[in-house]
């Protein structure tokens, strides 16, 4: 590579978003050359053939312009290349699946993901993940050629419940995939965390990143000496005493984001195993609360996180599109069981 065809990741390992930008900046001594030719030498286990359906995609931008696979470069042309962050899941085998879908056009489609369904295949969880129910539901992409990770453009995790777009076109996969990268879509999760939150609304702004000794797990970097910046805004809803009811806004979107902020704040997410919601944070500890905690862990035995809405731009229309779906049954019966005992406790 020459010396001023500089190449830079924006690479976020640990991010909800399943993409990244690799930028060029091209050499003022370039000879005009087929950017898929270009590329191929300079982007790691690239194939002019992988780079061709990028191009035709949309994923391929020069000078913020999506362009085709024999665009020739020119001096100075900024390139940027959207990448998937993972490599390409092989052997997908399509199930029939129940897909809670709750929006779908001839581009994309919404839906709501249930409790305890990964979503896509990895060690241990080979079949029955979203992306097999999605195989089978989308099938082959636009004119019988694939779409990368079968839409996916962003993920939750295995026990959080709510909303999930997914790109049924090209167009649409990199259009959105964009957004999600410029953090232009409105996310908004409803948790029940531990503890009386002091604020009615606020925001926390601390890196996020991978565990120093428990890699499968993230943690707070307050300093900013390790992980990525994270920024969550939240607001409270509803007040239990011992737990609080609240709506946080993803401004980013790290892995485990939401979890880890509150744990920060010693707020952590109801029953989170992960992060220290599965024992009593706040209260008392005489047998009839804690037989009460138990039972509410009971009702549900995940941790209480849900995605409620979803806002982004339609990428073929640019119409506002907005969704929103209510708690999942186990959540809706956890909160009645907290203000129940709230209010009991209060006419004592």
């Amino acid at each position: 590579m020459d010396e001023d065809q500089g190449l830079e990741k924006e690479q976020d390992p640990e991010s909800e978003e399943l993409f990244e930008r690799v930028n060029f900046m091209v050499d003022r001594h370039q000879e005009p050359l087929r950017i898929d030719k270009f590329l191929v030498n300079r982007i790691e286990h690239a194939t002019r053939n992988k780079i061709q359906q990028g191009a035709e995609s949309g994923m391929i931008l020069v000078n913020d312009k999506p362009v085709r696979s024999n665009y020739r470069v020119k001096p100075l042309d900024h390139i940027v290349v959207m990448t998937s962050r993972e490599p390409e899941l092989t052997e997908i085998i399509p199930e029939d699946l129940p897909l809670n879908v709750i929006y779908e056009d001839e581009d994309l489609l919404v839906l709501n993901k249930p409790p305890g369904m990964v979503v896509h295949p990895g060690s241990g969880n080979p079949r029955g993940t979203l992306v097999n129910g999605l195989a089978h539901y989308i099938g082959p992409g636009l004119e019988g050629s694939p779409i990368p990770r079968f839409g996916l453009v962003h993920r939750i995790d295995k026990n959080t419940t709510g909303l999930l777009v997914v790109a049924k076109s090209p167009k649409a996969l990199s259009g959105l995939a964009g957004q999600f990268f410029e953090h232009s879509v409105n996310r908004e999760y409803i948790a029940l965390v531990w503890g009386d939150m002091e604020l009615e609304q606020g925001t926390i702004a601390i890196h996020v990143g991978r565990h120093q000794r428990f890699r499968k797990i993230m943690d707070a970097y307050p300093d900013g000496d390790h992980g990525k910046p994270a920024v969550t805004h939240y607001q409270v809803l509803e007040r239990f005493g011992y737990t609080t009811l609240i709506a946080c806004r993803l401004e980013t979107g790290r892995t485990h984001q939401i979890r880890v902020h509150m744990q920060h704040m010693a707020h952590p997410i109801f029953n989170d195993g992960s992060y220290g919601g599965d024992r009593i944070v706040k209260g008392t500890i005489f047998s009839k609360y804690r037989q009460f905690v138990e039972n509410c862990f009971a009702i549900m035995p995940r941790l209480a996180l849900h995605a409620r809405s979803l806002g982004f731009i339609h990428p073929r229309t640019l119409l506002p599109l907005y969704f929103a779906c209510d708690l999942p049954v186990d959540f809706a019966a956890l909160v009645d069981k907290w203000r129940v005992y709230t209010r009991s406790s209060v006419n004592r």
